[in-house]
């Protein structure tokens, strides 16, 4: 019975630690965030392609691509300013632990078990302003596409940031219907590239 109300006790302790530190975090986050309208262009970025794909009338179409263009460059410039300025966190609240599940205080236990969010948001930075410039000569439909994976997997890394891979996964799939893998064999080679040695330290 003692050990059964211990353990129960360490669940509740462990549960609180956590859910302050996710907190924390996401105050941390949102406060960067805050100053920008990234959220919202990449909604408007996301319905707009299913617009432009979806048009049959081939003028609407280009109308609706070309207005697109606008968003993509503004979303492009306000993730890099925002990047930027994320980078100037102090780099211990920075550390992602890169274990499945979220444990109190593991980006400090387990040091070698991380990422830097600040190096994380770089990467995304560049892979989303090197989508945009369509450095590859993709069709503006494998643009788009490619455009969305680099945001989706750097929604997922503000997720992970604040919650857990397991959460920022389970998200991902729920609100986009694709897994972090799907994603990430979406994103351009240069990112996967960044993102996977990141990962690796």
């Amino acid at each position: 019975m003692d050990i059964l109300f211990l353990g129960i006790l360490i669940a509740i302790g462990i549960f609180m630690l956590n859910a302050k530190q996710q907190r924390q975090r996401i105050v941390l986050l949102a406060s960067y965030l805050g100053h920008y309208q990234i959220e919202k262009l990449m909604e408007n970025l996301t319905e707009g392609y299913l617009r432009a794909l979806g048009e049959n009338d081939p003028e609407r179409r280009e109308q609706v691509w070309s207005l697109l263009r606008t968003t993509e460059l503004q979303l492009s410039e306000q993730f890099t300013r925002f990047a930027a300025e994320f980078a100037r966190v102090e780099p211990a609240q920075a550390r992602v632990s890169t274990l499945a599940l979220a444990l109190p205080f593991a980006d400090q236990w387990l040091p070698s078990a991380t990422f830097d969010m600040r190096q994380a948001l770089h990467v995304h930075a560049q892979g989303i302003e090197r989508a945009v410039r369509n450095d590859a000569g993709r069709s503006l439909r494998d643009k788009a596409f490619t455009l969305s994976a680099e945001l989706f997997l750097m929604q997922h890394t503000c997720h992970w940031f604040c919650k857990s891979k397991t959460t920022a996964s389970a998200r991902l799939l729920a609100r986009h219907q694709t897994s972090h893998e799907q994603v990430l064999d979406a994103v351009a080679p240069e990112t996967r590239s960044a993102y996977l040695a990141l990962l690796r330290g």
